[in-house]
């Protein structure tokens, strides 16, 4: 499952910065949910990652 448009808006969001303004700008209890949310991608990250590896790596 890949939902290319989510994706490119989640860069453009990282990229322009509006994540950093808007984790300055929000209420402790929102910036932990951000923190969080972050951490899920980066897990995620890290398995797309290796899931690529063995794909790559089998043929």
């Amino acid at each position: 499952m890949q939902d290319e448009e989510y994706l490119q808006a989640l860069e453009q969001y990282i990229a322009s910065g509006r994540l950093e303004q808007e984790f300055a700008a929000a209420p402790e209890e929102q910036r932990l949910k951000m923190l969080d949310n972050l951490e899920k991608l980066m897990d995620i990250a890290e398995m797309a990652d290796q899931a690529v590896t063995r794909i790559i790596f089998k043929k």
